[in-house]
């Protein structure tokens, strides 16, 4: 094989890529992925032990969540960068080797240490195209599954430490436990319990991280409120957001005020509509088009300028790649991509001086979408969801969040949603969202039938609100809740997502369209037996299970 990868939900066959990925992804470049963390996994062996000898280099904590986020599925496509990115970490790693030595201690570790600083880009590519940085260099199958578990859930919490980071917050023990356990992953002497131990403590720190950014996001703009969005588009030139980062979305509609171009939405950047600080701007128009995947089509009719900011990047067609902008940890071979500058700000001038010269978007739909239930509007409606819930005029909740994708089984989800009682709630965050989000399913008495907490990255919002009906109910357990957690699933955050949900006490989680090609089987049955975690059918025997029929 030429490469493999088996991270994300669509991988081949559900159990590995090993010529080319399902999402466009070519073999030297997933081979430069795995290269990258090997350096972020070797600088955290000798971080773990600068930070006991208090010699840490601060902008470890930087490199290592980026260096995470840069491999997340679909985050990066330009193979220099992760050249790049490969020589600031061994530059970064002996440095720290020399602190360590000069403190007085040493890096005591059977990880292969990285002895190729000063390699040329020939070397570095061969020493990935080689499969000593593969994971396949874990043979035990349940070890390397652990092990995989806790590296896609460690990617998770790093997408969101980096959002946060990039609003001034910061938790030193996420970025602690982050490199604690990506040294973790590099030790032969750790048996299946101390790794089962060690995923279930990155769920703690999941919840830690989502907990933060949703203060980070929340003191930065507001608490998100109930908002109808427009999905139809005006009669100027304009800039499509997609992505994930809230900060570049706020540099992006400052820099564009007054000069005639419009700011939309695509995908999972839709909630940041919900937010008080934004709806200042009158020229951030609404949202364009639906789920990242269907962004081939949408961006050539959107017919403006799109900037990217985070993952969910599907290869770019000729037809719009030279009217399309990368920032952050994202990255495509051949597309400009905007740098921050020393003082944290981003000049988006080009795109602005671009989008003037470029026609309005084509419109593909009409009408509005309604959301921003996040926990906060969720509670102050609290003593109207009790009463329905007392009532019986809502029956049961149902958590349908995380990704959307495209294979044709997740229309599963659209009839699942379709076919619920009327007396059903569905609870989502994330782009799984736009399976049901433009559905007709009406209200009860006054509530919405889909509730859209946010992003993928607002998924805390879910635990806090079913940890607070359990408060108010006063029940012992959290499962004892009418509420099915019914979830899509495609890339590393949901992943995190999951974690910080057993770690919650949350039990008999679904899974689907099918269940994660990196757990083995006896991974899986420890995950089944202990958590009570299935997969998903078809829609009328799963109906049955979950409303107990």
């Amino acid at each position: 094989m030429s490469m493999f990868c088996y991270q994300c939900q669509e991988t081949a066959g559900g159990k590995g890529c090993t010529l080319r990925g399902v999402c466009g992804k070519t073999s030297d470049l997933a081979n430069l992925q795995d290269l990258l963390m090997y350096v972020v996994k070797g600088i955290s062996v000798a971080n773990v032990k600068a930070r006991e000898l208090g010699v840490n280099k601060a902008e470890t904590d930087k490199f290592v969540f980026n260096g995470l986020f840069m491999t997340i599925t679909n985050a990066n496509w330009d193979k220099a960068r992760f050249l790049n990115e490969v020589r600031a970490g061994l530059k970064l790693r002996d440095e720290i080797v020399a602190a360590v030595k000069a403190a007085g201690g040493n890096i005591e570790s059977n990880y292969e240490g990285l002895t190729w600083n000063g390699s040329t880009d020939a070397e570095l590519e061969l020493k990935a195209e080689s499969g000593d940085v593969s994971i396949l260099q874990t043979k035990d199958e349940d070890i390397r599954s652990l092990r995989e578990l806790l590296t896609y859930g460690l990617k998770g919490m790093a997408a969101y430490a980096e959002h946060a980071f990039n609003l001034g917050f910061e938790d030193q023990g996420v970025h602690e436990f982050m490199q604690r356990a990506l040294a973790a992953t590099t030790d032969d002497s750790l048996g299946v319990n101390e790794y089962v131990g060690i995923v279930l403590e990155c769920g703690k720190f999941g919840v830690d991280a989502m907990a933060l950014l949703d203060k980070a996001n929340t003191t930065a703009y507001g608490n998100p409120e109930i908002t109808k969005v427009n999905i139809g588009v005006r009669n100027n030139p304009a800039i499509l957001v997609s992505g994930h980062d809230l900060k570049d979305l706020e540099l992006l509609l400052a820099q564009t005020e007054g000069t005639g171009v419009d700011v939309y939405t695509h995908s999972e950047m839709l909630p940041a509509h919900y937010y008080p600080a934004f709806k200042k701007y009158s020229h951030f128009a609404g949202n364009y088009g639906n789920a990242w995947w269907l962004q081939d089509k949408e961006f050539e009719s959107f017919n403006g300028v799109i900037l990217m900011t985070t993952n969910c990047i599907v290869p770019p067609k000729a037809s719009y790649v030279n009217r399309m902008f990368t920032t952050g940890a994202t990255g495509v071979e051949g597309v400009k991509h905007i740098d921050k500058k020393e003082d944290g700000t981003k000049d988006f001038s080009e795109l602005i001086t671009l989008a003037k010269t470029l026609p309005a978007p084509t419109e593909i739909e009409k009408g509005e979408i309604v959301g921003g239930f996040a926990h906060a509007q969720v509670l102050a409606l609290a003593d109207q969801v009790v009463e329905a819930v007392k009532t019986g005029a809502i029956k049961r909740f149902f958590v349908m969040a995380g990704c959307d994708g495209r294979m044709k089984s997740r229309n599963y989800y659209t009839d699942f949603a379709n076919e619920l009682p009327k007396d059903t709630v569905i609870l989502t965050a994330g782009c799984a969202k736009y399976k049901y989000n433009k559905l007709d399913l009406g209200d009860i008495n006054g509530i919405p039938r889909v509730l859209d907490a946010g992003q993928c990255n607002d998924s805390y919002s879910l635990a806090v609100i079913a940890l607070k009906l359990k408060e108010v109910f006063g029940l012992e357990n959290v499962n004892e809740l009418p509420i099915s957690y019914n979830i899509a699933w495609y890339e590393q955050k949901a992943v995190i997502v999951l974690l910080a949900l057993l770690h919650l006490g949350v039990k008999n989680i679904h899974l689907g369209p099918t269940l994660p090609g990196f757990l083995s089987p006896n991974v899986t049955k420890v995950l089944v037996e202990n958590f009570g975690i299935g997969g998903i059918t078809n829609v009328e025997d799963d109906m049955k299970m979950f409303m107990g029929a």
